[in-house]
């Protein structure tokens, strides 16, 4: 479990199933996805990250409030294969009734913390669809510049963010 100021990110299981296709469901999520997000898809975004959990000690996790325990979206470390190299990467969603109030740079940041102080990967990613404007923003805010674009399979352009593990250290001296 990691802890934020206002947020607790947990392991996902079985019974996070009705909050994440909640989360999964919503509308500008579905905008950015190529596919909707049925029951059974649901169920594999969970599964997935269990085994994740086991294999690798990292996945998707919850993200709740800590003051409610409500989960209103995901945030985590996964591999992802970004413009043809398996890549680790920050991916984040966020309930829109939720969003423009820091919740994804925040559970992204722990994230990435976690990360730099838990794996030996000297660079982390998040790459997003360039239409998607608040999760680049995102990107940023938790470290990230720029690194790459390419056409995907949907024939849109990705753009790959990156923060190094000297980026990282140069922003925990300065206190961010």
């Amino acid at each position: 479990m990691i802890t934020t100021e206002r947020l607790i990110l947990r392991e996902m299981d079985d019974g996070d199933y009705e909050a994440l296709y909640r989360v999964l469901d919503d509308s500008d999520i579905r905008e950015h996805y190529p596919y909707t997000f049925d029951e059974a898809r649901v169920r594999r975004w969970i599964s997935r990250n269990v085994e994740r959990y086991r294999i690798f000690g990292f996945g998707r996790w919850a993200v709740c409030l800590k003051d409610t325990g409500e989960m209103i979206g995901d945030c985590g470390l996964t591999m992802q294969n970004i413009n043809g190299m398996i890549r680790p990467e920050i991916g984040y969603i966020i309930l829109s009734e939720h969003r423009r109030k820091g919740y994804a740079a925040e559970a992204a940041r722990a994230v990435r913390d976690f990360a730099f102080e838990n794996t030996p990967f000297g660079v982390v990613y998040s790459y997003i669809k360039s239409t998607n404007t608040a999760s680049v923003k995102t990107a940023q805010d938790y470290g990230c510049k720029l690194v790459e674009e390419y056409t995907d399979e949907e024939n849109e352009i990705t753009k790959v963010f990156a923060v190094t593990r000297e980026e990282w250290e140069r922003l925990k001296r300065q206190g961010e």
